[in-house]
């Protein structure tokens, strides 16, 4: 009665109710998101994102032992074989990697690497750490012995999480976005397989429709890599959301001796929906496996030995559904290993779902028989007892005071959270991720059926109205409130609506990385010319400061399956990070939208230009 108590007070100071959020100064969030044990698992080291610290949980006593401040933000961790140092990557245009005495804090080393840094994973032999360059598309190599990066491996895009298999052989990527035309039959992110011996990537797809690739893990017997992500039904026409109709919630597992995927399984249950799963870990033994579900704040735990066994047996025996009983019939959803990603029962009586005392758990980590993860949104672990007694399977550590959300940080909790979704299927997030686009065409009903498009980013959503590529909805704060009537399928408070509004108004550009110390290349200042000046005519239809003119025009981009000709001017800003390209996603590069879709070139001399012209304009828009 007393935990009850507790939880609820705080829950109500989480979510700001009353007069909890009128601080005289604004609050100060910890914001953890990854988290790592000591060697002697004793201890778990917290990335504190917002607050630009490491915290030290002392395990013995279930408190914060002392924080230790990091160059900027933390954006993930990885410890030393022997345990002695801590590499804390840092995620700036200049990304660099902190190599900490875990025992101190004290920094006695930065490696430079590349933009937007995070992911880190060190060899067993505490010899190379690799580093996911998110913004770079690529992987740094860094040699521990001299502290200086000696390779770069390329990769599809934007990685931001690794792991290493217990030999050192194989480093396993995941990449957070899929790079395909949208308008495609087959669109997917994909895991990358690097050979620690010969730094060649391998790159292994997820199903079509998998985004938001967020955790990895390897198992203890190196023959798995478990990943999690979205699993999108983006090609049924977004009607309903029963049993996974639009998004549902998975757990691939990658054979890595055959460098292949061997099967993906839903992580949802036929009538409730597992939003966003994050992290995911193994237990020592490797019998367990946990993973974090930041849009309905649980962890699954599944059991590993049986969900291998029953792959193989599926994967080795289909099942002829002429010689089943009637009632197998209904026990066995999946007859062969095709049916497995549509099966959302697969998981019944192999795994366990379980609330957590936090909102928004995104890294994991398991010491001995308890899992630990990271709530962003509560600045708190939360702790789950794999072996538990009754009473205490579930409680949480705090890492600081129980933080008071502004409306801005309670828009960003709304927007993650699947709880005001029907049946907790997907969460804004699940195809915004990060506010910006998961890289799919979705048939939304706001303009009709059958007429798909592209994701757009939220940044300056509520800046450059109308919304939507048909300009369906006059302003953004419609859509959003449409996005939860028609998309989420719920019916909720208005206050909701102005919290994900204020949220994303907060939105500000990262940063391009095709900038050079902040400025315009000199390439991209020829580009610039071009763009204002009567050749090219960009400047028209993309003034500054918004690159919008905030009108509908048509521009030939009319597909099979559009009514209209004419659409929504976009934003050009962060354009680098939005591809592919035009309402339906048909191009994947800027300079293919050029060259191919020959964009712009009515009332312009397009097609007199070079190909160095070309590539300098392409510059330009790319650093925006």
């Amino acid at each position: 009665m007393l935990r009850s108590l507790c939880l609820a007070l705080m829950m109500l100071a989480v979510c700001g109710f009353g007069d909890f959020a009128a601080a005289a100064e604004p609050p100060k969030y910890l914001g953890p998101t990854s988290v790592v044990a000591s060697k002697d698992g004793k201890s778990l080291f917290v990335a504190e994102q917002d607050a630009k610290q490491i915290a030290v949980v002392d395990l013995g006593s279930g408190k914060v032992a002392r924080t230790m401040p990091t160059p900027a933000e933390p954006t993930g961790l990885a410890i030393s074989p022997d345990g002695a140092k801590l590499y804390v990557v840092c995620a700036a245009p200049a990304g660099t990697v902190a190599v900490m005495d875990a025992a101190s804090g004290q920094v006695s080393a930065t490696i430079p690497t590349g933009y937007g840094a995070c992911g880190p994973a060190v060899t067993p032999d505490g010899k190379r750490l690799y580093v996911c360059n998110r913004f770079l598309h690529n992987v740094s190599v860094i040699d521990l012995t001299t502290n200086k990066e000696v390779a770069r491996v390329a990769v599809p895009r934007e990685p931001v999480g690794a792991a290493v298999t217990p030999d050192g052989k194989t480093v396993v990527v995941i990449n957070l976005l899929p790079i395909d035309r949208a308008d495609a039959f087959d669109v997917a992110a994909a895991v990358s397989l690097i050979d620690t011996a010969t730094n060649q990537a391998t790159n292994v797809r997820l199903p079509n429709g998998s985004s938001s690739v967020r955790g990895v893990c390897v198992s203890p017997c190196g023959k798995y890599a478990y990943v999690t992500h979205i699993l999108s039904r983006y090609q049924m026409p977004t009607t309903q959301l029963e049993r996974g109709w639009m998004n549902t919630n998975a757990l691939s597992v990658i054979d890595l001796a055959a460098k292949k995927l061997f099967n993906t399984v839903l992580l949802d249950d036929v009538d409730l929906g597992a939003a966003n799963p994050y992290g995911v870990a193994c237990t020592a033994d490797g019998k367990q496996i946990c993973v974090a579900h930041a849009g309905t704040h649980e962890l699954s735990v599944i059991d590993a030995p049986a969900l291998l066994e029953k792959l193989t047996k599926i994967a080795t025996n289909p099942l002829d559904p002429a010689k089943l009983k009637p009632e197998e019939r209904v026990a066995y959803a999946s007859l062969n290993a095709g049916d497995v990603p549509n099966d959302l029962s697969f998981l019944v009586g192999i795994r366990q779902r379980i609330k957590l005392e936090g909102l928004g758990p995104r890294g994991v980590a398991v010491v001995g028989s308890r899992a630990y993860a990271a709530c962003y949104f509560s600045d708190a672990l939360a702790v789950v007892d794999l072996n538990p007694k009754p009473e205490k399977l579930v409680s949480s550590i705090p890492l600081g005071p129980a933080p008071v959300l502004t409306v801005v940080r309670r828009g960003h909790l709304f927007f993650t959270d699947a709880g005001l979704c029907f049946q907790h299927w997907q969460s804004c997030e699940s195809c915004h991720p990060d506010a910006r686009a998961d890289g799919l065409n979705w048939d939304l009903m706001n303009d009709g059926m059958g007429n798909p498009k592209n994701t757009k980013s939220m940044l300056f959503a509520h800046k450059t109205p109308p919304a939507m590529s048909e300009s369906v909805r006059e302003t953004a704060e419609s859509a959003v409130r449409s996005g939860i009537t028609h998309i989420q399928f719920a019916v909720r408070p208005d206050e909701d609506a102005q919290a994900i509004d204020e949220y994303l108004k907060s939105l500000t550009p990262v940063p391009s990385p095709h900038l050079v110390n902040g400025q315009l290349s000199e390439s991209a200042r020829r580009g610039r010319d071009l763009f204002f000046s009567e050749r090219a005519g960009c400047g028209r239809c993309h003034p500054e400061p918004l690159y919008t003119d905030q009108k509908m025009h048509d521009v030939a981009s009319k597909g099979q399956y559009d009514r209209g000709s004419k659409f929504d001017t976009p934003t050009l800003i962060e354009c680098w990070r939005t591809a592919p390209y035009m309402h339906d996603g048909r191009y994947t590069t800027m300079k293919q939208l050029l060259i191919e879709g020959k964009h712009g070139a009515a009332g312009s001399q397009l097609e007199k230009l070079s190909e160095q012209e070309i590539n300098d304009l392409v510059e330009f828009v790319l650093s925006l």
